[in-house]
């Protein structure tokens, strides 16, 4: 009898029971900036909540865990993200960052990047079915590669895109509904044969707004929001699916052992509030989103003010699922931040570098530019003028007051360790081009590399899209 219990604990892989160790809830907002919510963000920044919005189940959420004030997405629009949240890299090593089409014509040529996930790329939903987790992805798929079924995931939608939001109308708007019934279906199922889960939720919204439930846009155009009234809709909508999912977690008897994360993949904030910046762009507005974790162990309605990036919640992901350090992939960028959600919020993320970095050299919300961040301090860099701008962000949240000039050697040392993180991952920059007419619009391509028409909305040096 002993050699067969010794037998067995050779073979049985190093993580404890399915009923030891946690169930995981990841929930990914589609466009919602740090202030698209009605729950602050901040304790003292007045504009770090919304003023339209009404999203009482989240708000409810966030005073059961853990807010994040300053939380960032890996980049500042959507398919980069994705990427990043599912191998724990950044966009810029993963040669992913942008999700519109290229712009010809521009002072610079931006890189033609990688619009696939490779199979050799080792997704969290690998990692945790690998570790005996049932896998589930549910929602916006949006990085190709035949889709979640071939990087990790037992049940999902399928290799979807934005298509998904215009699908779906009342009386299940952008298949929020859907979803979160789907999501209840496998944790009662994953219950039943009594194994972990793992679940991602890439919610549609808040793309396809004029889809929103007729009653509650009636709600918003009878309050007077105006222009802001399908965009306050389809957010309250958004927070009933919410709603859905977390009752099915207390009706089924798991919220002991689920940690619960809700978080948006890239920011919205386009000048508004507390930040500047949107979509598209570096600046806060852009990359800072809403992040909010709820779970075993968390101290009820906390505060983390550390830094923290998507990318982290890879490695955050395997630890709680037992997976040791040593199993992780070796290009991981991103650190656990399982100590600051053990510690009321305090202490630091250990990763494999000291800083931050947004690369994004493309023409939309701006003109091609990266961003680092190094303790309170960041630095822009635009690639058409080498122009520098440093903010110090524990007093300019704004990003309005460029302290370049006055404080040179801080700004030295900030473009120094940038260039230096660029080129260790092999980034991609732009590069000039050697056709340039100042005169002539420029123009974003279409797939296959034709110009697109007038219709695309995209205008020289500030283009806006809606990938």
């Amino acid at each position: 009898m002993r050699i067969l219990i010794t037998i067995l604990a050779l073979i049985v892989p190093n993580f404890t029971f399915a009923t030891d160790r946690p169930n995981i809830i990841f929930m990914l907002a589609d466009d919602q900036g740090w202030n698209g919510l009605s729950v602050a963000m901040h304790p003292t920044v007045a504009g770090s909540k919304g003023d339209v919005f009404q999203t009482p189940n989240l708000e409810k959420f966030a005073s059961q865990g853990m807010r994040f004030s300053a939380a960032y997405a890996p980049a500042p629009v959507c398919s980069p993200t994705r990427i990043s949240l599912q191998t724990g890299k950044s966009p810029a090593q993963l040669h992913w960052t942008k999700a519109a089409p290229a712009v010809e014509g521009q002072k610079l040529i931006e890189p033609r990047i990688i619009k696939d996930i490779s199979a050799n790329e080792k997704t969290i939903g690998e990692m945790l079915r690998g570790a005996g987790y049932a896998t589930a992805h549910f929602g916006k798929w949006h990085i190709r590669g035949g889709g979640p079924g071939q990087h990790g995931y037992d049940e999902h939608d399928g290799d979807t895109g934005n298509e998904q939001a215009f699908k779906f109308k009342d009386p299940n708007p952008v298949d929020i509904f859907g979803m979160a019934k789907k999501a209840s279906n496998f944790m009662e199922k994953s219950k039943q044969a009594n194994k972990p889960f793992y679940i991602q939720l890439s919610w549609n919204a808040l793309h396809g707004q004029e889809n929103a439930l007729k009653a509650t846009l009636a709600k918003y155009e009878k309050l007077g929001t105006g222009k802001n009234s399908q965009r306050a809709a389809i957010t309250e909508d958004l927070d009933t699916g919410v709603g859905m999912v977390l009752k099915s977690v207390a009706d089924l008897g798991l919220f002991a052992n689920t940690f619960i994360i809700y978080m948006s993949d890239n920011g919205s904030g386009g000048g508004r509030g507390a930040l500047s910046g949107g979509k598209g762009d570096v600046y806060e507005g852009g990359i800072r989103v809403p992040l909010i974790i709820r779970g075993p162990g968390i101290k009820a309605n906390s505060w983390c003010h550390t830094r923290v990036v998507g990318y982290d919640l890879f490695p955050t992901f395997c630890e709680w699922a037992g997976i040791t350090t040593n199993k992780l992939p070796k290009e991981l960028e991103g650190g656990s931040i399982t100590s600051l959600l053990s510690n009321d919020g305090q202490g630091k993320v250990s990763r494999s570098r000291d800083s931050l970095v947004f690369h994004f050299p493309h023409y939309q919300g701006d003109t091609p530019h990266s961003a680092i961040i190094r303790g309170d301090m960041k630095l822009i860099k635009f690639y058409e003028d080498n122009k520098l701008l440093l903010f110090d962000l524990s007093k300019d949240l704004r990003e309005s007051n460029n302290l370049a000039t006055k404080m040179p050697e801080e700004t030295n040392n900030l473009h120094k360790a940038l260039n230096e993180y660029l080129a260790a991952i092999q980034a991609q920059l732009p590069t000039p081009n050697p056709k340039y007419d100042p005169n002539q619009k420029a123009m974003p391509l279409k797939k296959g590399g034709k110009k697109g028409g007038p219709e695309s909305g995209m205008q020289k040096g500030k283009g806006k899209t809606n990938p």
